[in-house]
């Protein structure tokens, strides 16, 4: 599972690096930029709940 979430965080980085790279030398960004970037790195960062397996759940 850390290799899941570490490479999430990788490709949540390098999105976040891409998006400031288009956007750095722009002196605004829309509202709808901002959120479609932030989307994109909430579903990347998203990491589906682990499921119960019976030691969890009989403890």
């Amino acid at each position: 599972m850390t290799e899941t979430t570490d490479l999430n965080i990788s490709e949540a980085l390098a999105l976040i690096d891409e998006g400031l790279g288009l956007t750095l030398s722009r002196e605004l960004m829309s509202a709808g930029e901002v959120a479609d970037l932030l989307l994109d790195v909430r579903s990347l960062l998203a990491v589906p709940a682990e499921e119960p397996t019976p030691e969890t759940v009989s403890a």
